[in-house]
């Protein structure tokens, strides 16, 4: 299965990292380009293991996704339970590791396309858009990590 990654450093300790990038509602919305509404579905209030999400990307495209791992301060794994008609599979993680007084964060997707007649032509330009996302995606988180105004209602909410 095709995959794509990105990979930055954070100026932040793996617990706030993490703590951030799991986000929702309005304050996720002020750092993430590629959502523009994200919410827990069946009630839950949390994110954990077993817990779905409705996602509706900027362009459109809604994906209902189930956390398979959920681990902080290191890790989160979900994977698609419905989403766009091209995805026969979708997955993401991400993990967090202590780097020299920061965290590394790393980010994938991994993903299969559909139908089987166009599957080598849609994934070749999937991993390029997917690609161009998440590169985007983790950018902006970094950039917010190191914003002042954003950290500082961060964690005057996370409290």
């Amino acid at each position: 299965m095709p995959q794509v990654r990105a990979e930055r450093f954070i100026r932040l300790d793996p617990e706030t990292a993490f703590a951030m990038s799991q986000t929702t509602g309005a304050f996720r919305l002020k750092w993430d380009p590629f959502i523009s509404a994200q919410s827990f579905a069946d009630g839950a209030t949390a994110a954990g293991k077993g817990v779905r999400t409705r996602t509706v990307s900027r362009m459109g495209l809604r994906m209902v996704s189930e956390y398979v791992s959920y681990a902080p301060p290191r890790n989160v794994g979900m994977t698609m339970v419905a989403g766009p008609w091209f995805f026969e599979n979708f997955g993401g993680g991400w993990r967090f590791t202590p780097d020299d007084g920061g965290t590394r964060a790393v980010w994938k997707y991994t993903f299969s396309c559909r139908p089987a007649l166009l599957k080598p032509l849609a994934e070749r330009i999937g991993g390029w858009l997917l690609g161009r996302e998440i590169e985007r995606r983790i950018d902006a988180f970094a950039k917010a990590c190191e914003d002042p105004g954003l950290l500082a209602e961060f964690r005057a909410n996370a409290g």
